[in-house]
């Protein structure tokens, strides 16, 4: 029992998997066949192709061994694929006798759903067991190769029936390199995607600690004193209490950049004044003490499209990110201008700058070089630019400053662009 349990598991993990194997059950047959019959219909496969399968398959049938011998000597030939035998010559054998009812069904002109689930389950196990795709199709092209040479070594009939027919072989080789292919590109997409989203959730986790872990210790630390200092002022309880409230919203603000970033709504794109974009930022977000404000916004700029409350979120976390750079004062300098029938509005810092090696990726989620923070103030920002048909940009000098560039579509006088 045990031995026949090891034969199936080696049956399983090669080139092609035995047809008893529950792989697929989670797939949806009458949706595979339809889309096989999507791939038939661009290769104009028809009910002649497979009658001529059909007439083929016994000329065919007394080269299926020896082309079954060739085509696993050649996967012993490469480490590439040869990685994926582990079981010796036992499996080996278990896996010929696989491969002669892949060969059989191939040939047997019966094109229904349970035939298209078998042939995605190649695909399937190959990503499972780590098999590059590449390594299939060239194997089934020597096989197709061996099958067009025997039939033409066979054929007795009319050369132009024999071209025919090796046209249909050509078309259901094709059609059956193309569902595995489909079908190991959703299950190598759907792995790298749960990788992604578990990485991503990793990294979130760890921003999260790390952001709330201080305020709720500061919290916890006023709430001990508030429960146990028995000579306590009512100043000193005020105190506590206000470092109880500050940090509360502070952790509130992590949440709230999170919850921002997971659902910021369609835009209301209309006429946008930026002046008064760049002044309502600014009130929410002024400069820190020592921080010089420039700010050349002329007159004659057109309007802008956009939603001034999502502009006015970008450009305020444009200006706090200026304002962490310059942790020792310098100059803020923002600037609006028309280019090219574009309304462009600038961030200029005189900070530390980003380092070439952070530039690509200053923007994207969670990529932080600040020792606090969760890295989600500028990936929002870009966000809601591009929401807003914009784009934002960035460029830096190390230990000179950054300047951050967001381009919107211009509207002139009667509101067109």
């Amino acid at each position: 029992m045990r031995a026949h349990a090891a034969a199936r598991t080696w049956c399983s993990v090669g080139f092609f998997i035995e047809f008893s194997d529950p792989i697929g059950a989670h797939m949806d047959p009458d949706q595979l066949l339809e889309r096989y019959r999507e791939l038939q219909s661009y290769l104009d496969w028809t009910d002649d192709d497979r009658v001529r399968i059909a007439t083929a398959a016994p000329l065919l049938e007394t080269c299926f061994q020896s082309l079954i011998d060739d085509f696993y000597a050649e996967i012993q030939r490469h480490p590439g694929t040869r990685k994926v035998l582990t079981g010796g010559h036992a499996q080996i054998e278990c896996l010929k006798g696989t491969l002669l009812k892949w060969i059989q069904e191939l040939l047997g002109a019966r094109y229904d759903a349970d035939y298209v689930v078998r042939r995605w389950r190649v695909g399937w196990r190959h990503v499972e067991i780590g098999l590059d795709q590449v390594y299939t199709n060239v194997a089934l092209s020597r096989l197709r190769m061996g099958l067009l040479r025997c039939l033409q070594e066979r054929w007795q009939g009319d050369p132009g029936q024999l071209r025919e027919t090796a046209r249909s072989i050509h078309k259901l080789f094709d059609l059956d390199l193309a569902i595995i292919e489909d079908a190991y590109q959703s299950e190598y997409m759907l792995r790298l995607q749960r990788a992604e989203r578990l990485a991503t959730l990793g990294e979130v986790a760890g921003g999260v600690a790390h952001e709330l872990r201080n305020p709720l210790n500061v919290v916890k630390t006023s709430v001990y004193y508030l429960l146990n200092a028995g000579n306590s002022t009512p100043q000193k309880n005020a105190d506590h209490l206000k470092r109880i409230e500050r940090n509360v919203e502070l952790a509130d603000n992590v949440i709230s950049s999170l919850s921002s970033f997971a659902r910021i709504p369609l835009p209301d794109l209309r006429p946008t004044e930026v002046e008064a974009l760049v002044r309502d930022a600014l009130e929410v977000n002024p400069p820190r003490d020592g921080i010089e404000l420039v700010i050349d916004c002329p007159e004659p700029l057109p309007s802008a499209l956009g939603d001034p409350y999502q502009l006015r979120i970008a450009l305020g976390n444009l200006i706090r990110n200026a304002n962490d750079a310059m942790e020792h004062g310098g100059r803020l300098a923002i600037s609006g201008y028309l280019v090219y029938g574009s309304v462009e509005i600038s961030v200029s810092d005189t900070g530390v700058g980003i380092e070439p090696k952070d530039l690509d990726r200053i923007m994207e989620p969670l990529y932080t070089t600040k020792a606090r923070g969760l890295g989600l103030g500028l990936a929002i920002a870009r966000s809601i630019v591009e929401k807003n048909q914009g784009s934002l940009r960035v460029s830096s000098t190390l230990g000179r400053g950054s300047t951050f560039t967001i381009r919107l579509i211009a509207l002139y006088g009667d509101g067109a662009a």
